[in-house]
């Protein structure tokens, strides 16, 4: 089993940026790939980004050019830099790992709830 556990979520107003964290526990040296994913009350959760042991990466269209997905290997920590950000990103962010490159993913972190005043 793996633990995630999600931190760096908050309030911030329109334009301002947060960095969420998402530390690995357990069986970690299984994981291929890590991410973020997020969800409004009401609907269904969504891919922001996802980032593989080999760093490939991959951003949902809204969040390109604004957030930045990276990971540490060693400390099995995944980040998530996100600048300009809008009313429209507030939700509850996910962290998620997986054993394969693609596909589902197989362990979920409890979220963080990231709030964007305008």
């Amino acid at each position: 089993q793996v633990q995630l556990v999600e931190s760096g979520g908050g309030l911030v107003q329109a334009g301002g940026s947060l960095r969420l964290s998402c530390a690995a526990s357990g069986n970690s040296f299984t994981i291929n790939r890590m991410g973020w994913y997020r969800q409004v009350p009401g609907k269904q959760r969504d891919l922001v980004a996802t980032i593989t042991s080999g760093r490939f990466i991959l951003y949902a269209d809204s969040v390109k050019g604004r957030f930045t997905i990276s990971r540490d290997n060693a400390q099995n920590t995944v980040y998530l830099q996100m600048n300009s950000l809008t009313p429209e990103d507030t939700a509850v962010y996910y962290c998620a790992a997986a054993q394969r490159a693609v596909g589902y993913m197989d362990y979920w972190g409890k979220g963080t709830l990231v709030t964007v005043s305008s």
